[in-house]
């Protein structure tokens, strides 16, 4: 369901990403984790369609993200750190608008913002306008949002920041019955809790570069530590 080959992105001098490869199944969830400046962000923005790569190959759903741009972002939910949300329209009318946008019926889409906000917890304020909202609240609509057109891919990038424990709850169910679906998923967090409770697999990146690979434990292993943080740890500062 997601497939990038060699993939490059350079700003000018920069090699913000260099070379990077890997695959996600469907029923798979595949962490990306690194630190802030290692390419997490940026390989993300590329499989999105949102940046052009420098080189290399990158497919959602089996379409080139570069040659055919709309049929990749009709297969993928997409969620970035920096998204905003419109501050005068409600949740509802947020969700209705992308999903009449992703070509969805009036009928099926009205009974996907119903699901959606039972299963995201957006019915209390579903009806209030977004620029009211809470940080949390905001970023419940914005994954509501990424993901109302019932895509088959999902790439979420640090979805939890800013919620508390309960809410951060009704994300990893929502990624973990994804998966369940036959949904591949990208995973992007800081929280190695999230990436140990989540993860099929997990990828670290440093300066760019793919330097691990594999299942929490056979991370543990080849690093030789006894926490997913000190293998954090272990990657970003130089290890192999």
């Amino acid at each position: 369901m997601i497939r990038v080959e060699g993939l490059s992105k350079h700003f000018g001098s920069l090699r913000a990403v260099d070379g990077v490869s890997f695959a996600v199944q469907p029923g798979e969830v595949v962490g990306l984790l690194g630190a802030n400046g290692a390419g997490k962000t940026t390989t993300l923005r590329v499989l999105a369609g949102l940046l052009a790569p420098t080189a290399g190959f990158a497919a959602i759903g089996g379409h080139d993200v570069v040659k055919a741009p709309l049929h990749a972002r009709r297969a993928l939910g997409f969620l970035t750190a920096s998204t905003g949300l419109y501050e005068r329209l409600t949740p509802r009318e947020m969700l209705t608008t992308f999903g009449r946008l992703a070509g969805m019926d009036k009928k099926k889409l009205s009974e996907r913002v119903k699901s959606l906000a039972h299963t995201l917890d957006l019915t209390d304020f579903i009806d209030r306008r977004c620029g009211t909202l809470s940080q949390g609240q905001r970023q419940r609509v914005s994954i509501a949002r990424a993901i109302v057109h019932e895509p088959s891919v999902y790439v979420l990038d640090e979805p939890t920041a800013n919620l508390d424990p309960v809410a951060s709850s009704v994300i990893l169910e929502l990624v973990t019955q994804a998966a369940r679906q036959g949904k591949a998923v990208v995973f992007s967090t800081h929280r190695m809790d999230e990436a140990e409770f989540l993860c099929t697999r997990i990828l670290f990146m440093r300066q760019g570069q793919l330097v691990a690979e594999g299942s929490a434990q056979e991370l543990l292993l080849k690093s030789g530590q006894r926490s997913l943080t000190a293998s954090f740890l272990h990657y970003a500062k130089g290890g192999t």
